[in-house]
């Protein structure tokens, strides 16, 4: 089983301690993939519209969250 399959199903516990400690987990996670398809697609020639497109969010907010050179 990979890591997100194995949180995906402790998400779903019935034990609130268990379910919820998996749902952190898994939003973590997602901050990391996103993290890197973003960077991944920037290297690739990909304007900060067209990552906000496929993310379903503003290019505002895809641009402040993964801008690296304002940092």
């Amino acid at each position: 089983m990979t890591e997100a399959t194995t949180l995906a199903a402790a998400a779903g516990s019935p034990d609130p301690a268990e379910g919820l400690r998996a749902v952190r987990a898994l939003r973590r996670l997602l901050e990391r993939l996103e993290t890197i398809q973003v960077a991944n697609a920037r290297a690739q020639g990909w304007s900060w519209q067209a990552i906000a497109d496929s993310l379903e969010v503003s290019r505002q907010a895809v641009h402040q969250k993964h801008n690296r050179r304002g940092r």
